[in-house]
């Protein structure tokens, strides 16, 4: 076996450990670790990218902002690259809700090239996710404003990867919202 599938399935198991408890918001109740698991096959099978490291950040985006991961833990298990993309696409959650997204909007554009991938395929499944099914206790009306909100994150990330880029866009026509 090669060390990249080596590398990557030692960060997939780290990932399903972390997660191994949490469920998506969706009607089915989701394993979490679908969502992590999609945003790198976005990446790798539909954004052209194999760099083993932004894989790495997209399988671990989340690690910290919804497990007891550290960033000094991932530091010291995947390295300073990894743990910087995954630190760049973090939430603070002891912000209110809407600072959150605020501040996505704002540090979008000055996130690394590697984050902006990460950024664009999370958006991008998210999206997805949302036109497949509503999450529980979410109206028509949230998830439009999710898609608003998105397509200002996205415009930030402009000029990353085109695939990814013309996908969200297409998305975001679907329902009339401007990028």
């Amino acid at each position: 076996m090669s060390s990249d599938a080596v590398i990557l399935l030692e960060t997939i198991n780290f990932a399903a450990e972390k997660h191994r408890n949490q469920r998506r918001k969706d009607p089915e109740a989701t394993p979490y670790i679908n969502h992590p698991i999609g945003v790198a096959r976005i990446l790798s099978y539909e954004g052209g990218i194999t760099n083993i490291e932004v894989l790495q950040g997209a399988l671990l985006h989340d690690t910290v902002e919804d497990t007891d991961t550290t960033v000094e833990e991932l530091e010291a298990v995947f390295g300073s690259t990894v743990s910087r993309i995954v630190q760049e696409v973090t939430d603070d959650k002891t912000l209110p809700k809407h600072e959150r997204k605020r501040l996505q909007v704002e540090h979008a554009p000055h996130c690394s090239h590697q984050a902006k991938l990460v950024k664009l395929a999370d958006k991008l499944y998210n999206l997805r996710d949302l036109n497949r099914c509503t999450p529980t206790g979410w109206s028509a009306e949230r998830v439009q404003e999710y898609f608003i909100w998105a397509a200002q994150v996205v415009k930030g990330l402009r000029g990353t990867n085109s695939a990814l880029e013309e996908k969200l866009q297409l998305l975001f026509s679907e329902r009339g919202v401007e990028m």
